[in-house]
C-alpha cells in the first residue's frame, strides 16, 4: 500500500526526548516500511525515518526556540498532505482534528488516531458536527466520552520488540517516568515511596502550562532523601532507567488514554504499580504485570508485594500483545478495510 503517515510537529519523530504520539508515530512508520509498504512521512524536519520524509518545518517546534506561531506550520504540512492525496491510497493523521474540514470536502481514503483525552467539553460539539470522519481509539476507555463517533477500531500501541532489554533482576528503587503535570501525579509517586522506605528516581519534563505545579508542589518534596530528580531522559536512557528499576510507579488522577509508560515497563520485564483510570485495566494484567490500586494505603501495600511477581511474565505480556507487529498488523486491516469501502463508495455530492 501507498500510505501517508502525517504526524504532529510539536516534537521529531521520533522524539529527542519526551513524546508518546511522536514516537507511536515512528514505530508505526518504520514497521509498515519493514513489511514492504510504501509509506511517506509528514513530520518536522529533524525526524529519523526509513520512509519517505517530507518535512513541514526545519525542527520539532518544541526545541525550536525562534518558532513563534506553531499552528502556521501545521496548516502549511496540511496544505501540503492534500496537494498529493493522489499519491497515497490511504492517509493516517495523528494531528486530532485539524484536517477534518479539509478531509470532508476531498475525496480521499484516511483515518484519524485519537492520541489524546476526549472528556474535555469544548471537544463535544466540534465532534457531533464532524461525526463522519473515520477515528481510532488507543483504548476502549478513551473512546467513551464519544462513543457515537465513527468508531473504526481501538488499537493498542506497539514497541519494536528489541527496543528495551529485558531484565530478570529486580532492582532497587521506584521509578516515575512522565509529565510533571497535575494529572500525573508525581507528588503521590513520593509519598508511596517515602511510605515503603525505597528510593524514587523521577524522569520527565516540565511544560511551561505546569511550571506552577512544579514550583509550589513538587519542588518542596524533591528534598527528600528518598528522591532523585532525573529530569528529561531521551530514548537511550530510558532502558537503564526501567529496566534497572524495582518498579514503575503510574499513581495518574486523569482518564489515561493509553499510558505508553507501562508497556515500556513490562519491555524491560519492570511491573507497574498504577491506579484505576482510564486505559489502566486495559493495558495492565493484575496480578501478573503489575497491581491496579484504588489509592495510596493500596498503593503502599502493592509495593511491598512487588516480589511476588514474575519479571519474566511482564515480558512475555509485552511480547503477545504491545508490539509494534501487532499494532502495524492491526492498522493495516483497518485501511484494508477503508479502501474497499471507498472503491466501492457513490461519490457523495454536496449542496
Amino acid at each position: 500500500m501507498r500510505i501517508a503517515q502525517v504526524a504532529p510537529l510539536f516534537e521529531s519523530v521520533p522524539p529527542k526526548y519526551y513524546g508518546g504520539t511522536e514516537r507511536v508515530v515512528s514505530y508505526l512508520t518504520e514497521e509498515l516500511v519493514s513489511q514492504g509498504h510504501e509509506v511517506t512521512l509528514f513530520a518536522s524536519g529533524d525526524s529519523v525515518t526509513k520512509a519517505h520524509l517530507v518535512a513541514a518545518c526545519r525542527r520539532s517546534l518544541r526545541l525550536d526556540k525562534h518558532c513563534i506561531d506553531q499552528l502556521s506550520h501545521q496548516i502549511l504540512m496540511l496544505e501540503h498532505v492534500f496537494q498529493r492525496t493522489a499519491e497515497f491510497d490511504i492517509i493516517h493523521f495523528h494531528v486530532d482534528y485539524l484536517h477534518f474540514p479539509l478531509s470532508r470536502r476531498e475525496h480521499i481514503t484516511h483515518v484519524t488516531t485519537l492520541h489524546g483525552r476526549l472528556d474535555i467539553p469544548d471537544l463535544y460539539p466540534l465532534y457531533r458536527e464532524f461525526r463522519d470522519m473515520p477515528v481510532i481509539s488507543i483504548s476502549n476507555g478513551q473512546r467513551e466520552p464519544l462513543a457515537w463517533a465513527n468508531w473504526q477500531a481501538t488499537v493498542y500501541h506497539g514497541l519494536p520488540a528489541d527496543v528495551y532489554k529485558f531484565r530478570e533482576q529486580q532492582g532497587s528503587y521506584l521509578a516515575f517516568l512522565g509529565r510533571i503535570s497535575p494529572e500525573k501525579r508525581v507528588d503521590r509517586a513520593i509519598e508511596i515511596a517515602k511510605q515503603v522506605r525505597m528510593p524514587v528516581k523521577i524522569a520527565g519534563k516540565v511544560d511551561r502550562v505546569d511550571l506552577d505545579y512544579f514550583e509550589t508542589v513538587v519542588k518542596p518534596l524533591l528534598c527528600d532523601p528518598f528522591v532523585e530528580f532525573v529530569g528529561e531522559i531521551g530514548e537511550g536512557e530510558k532502558e537503564e532507567f526501567l529496566g534497572h528499576a524495582y518498579a514503575l510507579l503510574f499513581p495518574i488522577d486523569w482518564p489515561e488514554p493509553f499510558g505508553l509508560v507501562m508497556i515500556e515497563a513490562m519491555a524491560c520485564g519492570t511491573p507497574v504499580i498504577a491506579y484505576r483510570s482510564g486505559a489502566v485495566p486495559e493495558v495492565m494484567e493484575e496480578g501478573h504485570t503489575g497491581f491496579i490500586v484504588e489509592g495510596l494505603e493500596d498503593a503502599v501495600e502493592a509495593a511491598r508485594r512487588v516480589p511476588e511477581l514474575s519479571r519474566k511474565r511482564c515480558r512475555e505480556v509485552f511480547e503477545q500483545r504491545f508490539t509494534a507487529a501487532r499494532m502495524a498488523y492491526d492498522y493495516v486491516k483497518v485501511y484494508e478495510r477503508l479502501i474497499n469501502s471507498t472503491q466501492h463508495r457513490p461519490l457523495e455530492v454536496r449542496a
